[in-house]
Protein backbone atom coordinates (compact mmCIF):
# COMPACT_ATOMS: atom_id res chain seq x y z
CA UNK A 1 0.00 0.00 0.00
CA UNK A 2 1.69 3.19 -1.20
CA UNK A 3 -0.89 5.56 0.32
CA UNK A 4 -0.50 7.77 3.39
CA UNK A 5 -0.56 6.35 6.92
CA UNK A 6 -3.92 8.02 7.55
CA UNK A 7 -5.48 6.44 4.44
CA UNK A 8 -4.02 3.04 5.31
CA UNK A 9 -5.37 3.25 8.89
CA UNK A 10 -8.86 4.13 7.62
CA UNK A 11 -8.97 1.00 5.47
CA UNK A 12 -6.84 -1.08 3.15
CA UNK A 13 -6.97 -4.35 1.24
CA UNK A 14 -6.96 -7.43 3.47
CA UNK A 15 -3.37 -8.56 4.30
CA UNK A 16 -1.83 -5.42 2.73
CA UNK A 17 1.40 -3.99 4.11
CA UNK A 18 2.15 -0.28 3.96
CA UNK A 19 5.36 1.08 2.48
CA UNK A 20 6.65 3.43 5.19
CA UNK A 21 8.96 6.42 5.21
CA UNK A 22 11.87 6.38 7.68
CA UNK A 23 12.73 9.46 9.80
CA UNK A 24 15.63 10.10 7.38
CA UNK A 25 13.26 10.23 4.38
CA UNK A 26 14.10 6.78 3.00
CA UNK A 27 11.34 4.39 1.98
CA UNK A 28 11.39 1.16 3.98
CA UNK A 29 10.74 -2.06 2.08
CA UNK A 30 8.32 -4.23 4.11
CA UNK A 31 10.01 -7.54 4.97
CA UNK A 32 12.48 -7.65 2.03
CA UNK A 33 13.69 -11.18 2.88
CA UNK A 34 10.18 -12.62 2.53
CA UNK A 35 9.53 -10.83 -0.78
CA UNK A 36 11.68 -13.39 -2.58
CA UNK A 37 9.05 -16.01 -1.75
CA UNK A 38 6.01 -13.93 -2.72
CA UNK A 39 4.37 -15.10 -5.95
CA UNK A 40 2.07 -12.12 -6.50
CA UNK A 41 3.30 -8.79 -5.18
CA UNK A 42 0.73 -6.13 -6.06
CA UNK A 43 1.32 -2.43 -5.33
CA UNK A 44 -1.41 0.20 -5.20
CA UNK A 45 -1.84 3.86 -4.35
CA UNK A 46 -5.06 5.86 -4.16
CA UNK A 47 -6.00 5.90 -7.84
CA UNK A 48 -3.21 4.75 -10.18
CA UNK A 49 -4.40 5.80 -13.64
CA UNK A 50 -7.99 5.65 -12.35
CA UNK A 51 -10.42 3.59 -14.41
CA UNK A 52 -14.11 3.65 -13.48
CA UNK A 53 -15.69 0.55 -12.00
CA UNK A 54 -17.46 -0.19 -15.28
CA UNK A 55 -14.41 0.37 -17.50
CA UNK A 56 -12.95 -3.04 -18.33
CA UNK A 57 -10.43 -2.34 -21.07
CA UNK A 58 -8.42 -5.26 -22.39
CA UNK A 59 -4.82 -5.34 -21.19
CA UNK A 60 -1.86 -6.73 -23.08
CA UNK A 61 -1.35 -10.36 -22.15
CA UNK A 62 2.17 -11.51 -21.45
CA UNK A 63 2.71 -15.24 -21.00
CA UNK A 64 -0.26 -17.19 -19.67
CA UNK A 65 -0.06 -16.03 -16.07
CA UNK A 66 -3.50 -15.96 -14.41
CA UNK A 67 -2.78 -12.59 -12.79
CA UNK A 68 -2.01 -11.04 -16.16
CA UNK A 69 -5.35 -12.20 -17.53
CA UNK A 70 -7.13 -10.43 -14.66
CA UNK A 71 -8.04 -6.95 -15.88
CA UNK A 72 -7.47 -5.40 -12.44
CA UNK A 73 -3.72 -5.99 -12.65
CA UNK A 74 -1.34 -4.36 -15.09
CA UNK A 75 2.38 -4.63 -15.75
CA UNK A 76 4.76 -1.93 -14.55
CA UNK A 77 4.99 -0.26 -17.96
CA UNK A 78 1.35 0.80 -17.64
CA UNK A 79 1.51 2.67 -14.32
CA UNK A 80 2.40 6.07 -12.98
CA UNK A 81 2.96 7.89 -9.70
CA UNK A 82 3.72 6.53 -6.23
CA UNK A 83 2.62 2.98 -6.97
CA UNK A 84 4.93 2.70 -9.97
CA UNK A 85 7.86 4.17 -8.03
CA UNK A 86 7.42 1.67 -5.19
CA UNK A 87 6.76 -1.27 -7.51
CA UNK A 88 10.05 -0.64 -9.30
CA UNK A 89 11.87 -0.56 -5.95
CA UNK A 90 10.20 -3.79 -4.79
CA UNK A 91 11.20 -5.60 -8.00
CA UNK A 92 14.78 -5.69 -6.72
CA UNK A 93 13.65 -8.08 -3.95
CA UNK A 94 11.20 -10.34 -5.81
CA UNK A 95 11.68 -13.32 -8.11
CA UNK A 96 8.43 -12.65 -9.95
CA UNK A 97 7.18 -9.46 -11.64
CA UNK A 98 5.60 -6.85 -9.38
CA UNK A 99 2.13 -5.79 -10.54
CA UNK A 100 0.18 -2.55 -10.17
CA UNK A 101 -3.47 -2.54 -9.15
CA UNK A 102 -5.25 -0.74 -11.99
CA UNK A 103 -7.29 2.14 -10.61
CA UNK A 104 -5.62 1.87 -7.22
CA UNK A 105 -7.46 1.54 -3.93
CA UNK A 106 -10.26 3.85 -5.08
CA UNK A 107 -11.31 1.49 -7.88
CA UNK A 108 -10.67 -1.73 -5.97
CA UNK A 109 -12.62 -0.73 -2.85
CA UNK A 110 -15.57 0.47 -4.96
CA UNK A 111 -15.80 -2.90 -6.73
CA UNK A 112 -14.64 -5.22 -3.92
CA UNK A 113 -15.75 -3.47 -0.71
CA UNK A 114 -15.89 -6.84 1.09
CA UNK A 115 -12.08 -7.19 0.86
CA UNK A 116 -11.39 -3.98 2.82
CA UNK A 117 -9.98 -4.13 6.34
CA UNK A 118 -8.65 -1.98 9.16
CA UNK A 119 -6.65 -4.85 10.64
CA UNK A 120 -2.88 -4.35 10.41
CA UNK A 121 -1.43 -7.37 12.23
CA UNK A 122 -2.19 -10.92 11.14
CA UNK A 123 -1.26 -13.97 13.17
CA UNK A 124 0.12 -16.93 11.18
CA UNK A 125 -2.92 -19.00 12.21
CA UNK A 126 -5.24 -16.34 10.80
CA UNK A 127 -3.40 -16.32 7.50
CA UNK A 128 -3.61 -20.12 7.35
CA UNK A 129 -7.40 -20.05 7.63
CA UNK A 130 -7.88 -16.97 5.43
CA UNK A 131 -10.26 -17.98 2.66
CA UNK A 132 -9.33 -16.60 -0.75
CA UNK A 133 -12.03 -15.60 -3.19
CA UNK A 134 -12.42 -17.19 -6.64
CA UNK A 135 -10.37 -15.87 -9.54
CA UNK A 136 -12.25 -13.28 -11.58
CA UNK A 137 -12.20 -14.32 -15.24
CA UNK A 138 -14.62 -11.72 -16.62
CA UNK A 139 -15.00 -8.72 -14.30
CA UNK A 140 -18.19 -8.97 -12.23
CA UNK A 141 -19.46 -11.76 -14.53
CA UNK A 142 -17.46 -15.01 -14.42
CA UNK A 143 -15.37 -16.50 -11.62
CA UNK A 144 -13.35 -19.70 -11.34
CA UNK A 145 -13.11 -21.32 -7.95
CA UNK A 146 -13.19 -24.61 -6.12
CA UNK A 147 -16.22 -26.41 -4.71
CA UNK A 148 -15.65 -24.96 -1.22
CA UNK A 149 -15.77 -21.42 -2.62
CA UNK A 150 -18.80 -22.28 -4.76
CA UNK A 151 -20.76 -23.49 -1.74
CA UNK A 152 -19.79 -20.54 0.49
CA UNK A 153 -22.93 -18.39 0.86
CA UNK A 154 -20.92 -15.30 1.87
CA UNK A 155 -18.80 -15.48 -1.29
CA UNK A 156 -21.95 -15.95 -3.38
CA UNK A 157 -23.47 -12.87 -1.72
CA UNK A 158 -20.32 -10.72 -1.99
CA UNK A 159 -19.77 -11.52 -5.67
CA UNK A 160 -23.52 -11.49 -6.48
CA UNK A 161 -23.32 -14.98 -7.96
CA UNK A 162 -26.66 -16.10 -9.36
CA UNK A 163 -25.70 -19.41 -10.99
CA UNK A 164 -23.02 -22.07 -10.55
CA UNK A 165 -21.53 -24.31 -13.23
CA UNK A 166 -19.72 -27.44 -12.08
CA UNK A 167 -16.92 -28.49 -14.42
CA UNK A 168 -15.19 -31.50 -12.89
CA UNK A 169 -14.59 -35.20 -13.32
CA UNK A 170 -16.71 -36.00 -10.26
CA UNK A 171 -20.36 -34.87 -10.06
CA UNK A 172 -20.90 -32.70 -6.97
CA UNK A 173 -24.07 -31.16 -5.57
CA UNK A 174 -23.53 -27.50 -4.67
Amino acid sequence: DARSQREFNESHIVTAQRIQLSPTGQYLIPNPEALGYVRFCVVYDHDTGFFGCTDYQEEEETDTEPAQANSSLVSLGAGEGDALFHARNLEQFTRHPVLLLKGGYKYFSACYHFLKSQKTLWMPQELDIFQPYPVEILPAKLYMGNSKQASDKQIQKDLKIKALVNVSEQPVTL
